[in-house]
């Protein structure tokens, strides 16, 4: 790194702890999303032959644009086309949120993890028709699904705060 931009992140002001926390939060949102997506593949996290959210979201477009639907074999890459932006931007918004903060808390990132289901599986994408009610899903399945979600939390944290230590010193 150049001597600018660590002079910058070793800063204490509210522009160097915005930047540093962008870049920790944005870090620990990708990290988060691979490990939640491990997850995913070991715990079953809907029904069998359901579509995801993320393979709707990409499939009305791919219609809206092509006139078809995207292919089975695509399914995986539509739902990462989907999934890493998203968690990118969701420990953005995390890093934001604790960029005054250095220390680790696996408490808080469990808890933004379980927060971020609840506002995505349990209300938003049920309200948008992407995914059936709570009530219609497998408690086994919501439980899997919220294990994801906590697991993508705690690594969003701890990753952040690795980072975020990092650029500071």
């Amino acid at each position: 790194m150049s001597n600018a931009v660590e002079a910058w992140l070793e800063k204490d002001s509210f522009s160097s702890n915005v930047t540093r926390g962008l870049i920790s939060g944005v870090l620990g949102g990708l990290a988060g999303t691979l490990v939640k997506t491990a997850i995913e593949k070991v715990l079953p996290v809907r029904k069998p032959n359901t579509r995801s959210a993320q393979v709707k979201l990409v499939d009305d477009l791919s219609v809206k644009l092509t006139g078809e639907r995207i292919s089975e074999t695509n399914h995986e890459l539509a739902e990462q086309l989907i999934n890493i932006p998203f968690g990118a931007s969701l420990g953005a918004t995390y890093g934001y949120a604790k960029r005054d903060k250095g220390e680790i808390s696996i408490l808080e990132g469990a808890a933004y993890g379980a927060t971020t289901w609840i506002g995505t599986h349990e209300t938003s994408l049920p309200l948008l028709g992407l995914k059936d009610k709570p009530t219609d899903i497998p408690l086994n399945i919501q439980v899997n699904e919220l294990i994801a979600h906590v697991a993508f939390g705690i690594t969003t944290e701890v990753i952040r705060g690795y980072v975020a230590r990092r650029l500071k010193e």
